[in-house]
């Protein structure tokens, strides 16, 4: 299950109230840093950048591939381990604005991970050490260290266990 803190509102949907739950200037602050961010080439930059900027925890030797897109209103809230890889065009939310509440949860992912292209992760998850999320992936709820997943909606397909013995 993810982990999610919830926060009610009334009248117009979330969405609409967005500037109640976030200053606007902080949202534009991120959009720039983070569209330069997704275009530079050098990694060692773009990880400068989110770190310095956007408050995001990166370990070293972490690479984001072009065009991965943070969450442009709670960035802080993403925390990324050593050794992994962010792969092309991911989205990384912390946060989703629903008709009657908002929800904020910490994204966690961990040492040696491998995220595929063109995946979505969801707030309130934690990807476990050496997981490997496959390419096109809703990730909807934690994976487990050293697990192999894809799909939409994600499916496990080994465990860390199962993938050690078709790895022989």
């Amino acid at each position: 299950m993810r982990k999610t803190e919830r926060y009610p509102v009334t009248g117009s949907n979330a969405l609409w109230q967005i500037y109640k739950t976030v200053p606007f200037w902080k949202v534009v602050k991120n959009f720039i840093i983070i569209q330069v961010a997704r275009y530079t080439p050098f990694i060692p930059v773009k990880n400068w950048l989110y770190q310095t900027f956007l408050g995001v925890k990166i370990g070293d030797q972490t690479a984001f591939a072009l065009m991965v897109m943070l969450d442009i209103m709670f960035p802080e809230k993403i925390s990324v381990g050593k050794n992994s890889i962010i792969g092309y065009n991911t989205t990384i939310l912390a946060h989703e604005y629903l008709i009657d509440e908002y929800r904020l949860g910490d994204v966690v992912i961990g040492d040696r991970v491998m995220i595929g292209a063109n995946s979505t992760l969801l707030p309130g998850i934690t990807i476990g050490d050496g997981a490997i999320v496959s390419a096109g992936t809703l990730v909807h709820k934690s994976v487990p260290a050293g697990a192999f997943v894809g799909g939409n909606p994600m499916q496990l397909i080994y465990t860390n266990e199962e993938r050690a013995k078709h790895e022989l």
